[in-house]
């Protein structure tokens, strides 16, 4: 019986705190949702321009093509190197 009266007194101490914390709830102040004028003016990532390409592309691209090549070549020099078990005894 006192399992069940702990768990009776658990979930009532639950639904206290539920109902505490929704009606103990403040408003929050959150920025305006209307556009300012910085906003209006363009991309503040570039000099003035619209949207586009920030930075380097071409680089970007070479970077990821050097590490796929990276990991091809680590790839299949791991499998070569670790090739010889067809070649054990009781087999």
């Amino acid at each position: 019986m006192r399992s069940s009266s702990a768990a009776h007194a658990a979930g009532v101490a639950a639904v206290v705190a539920a109902v505490l914390q929704l009606t103990s709830a403040a408003a929050v102040l959150a920025a305006s949702p209307s556009t300012t004028a910085a906003a209006a003016a363009g991309d503040p990532r570039s000099s003035g321009q619209g949207p586009g390409l920030v930075g380097d592309p071409l680089w970007a691209l070479a970077i990821v093509v050097v590490i796929g090549v990276t990991a091809l070549v680590a790839t299949l020099a791991y499998v070569r190197t670790t090739r010889g078990r067809e070649d054990a005894p009781g087999r």
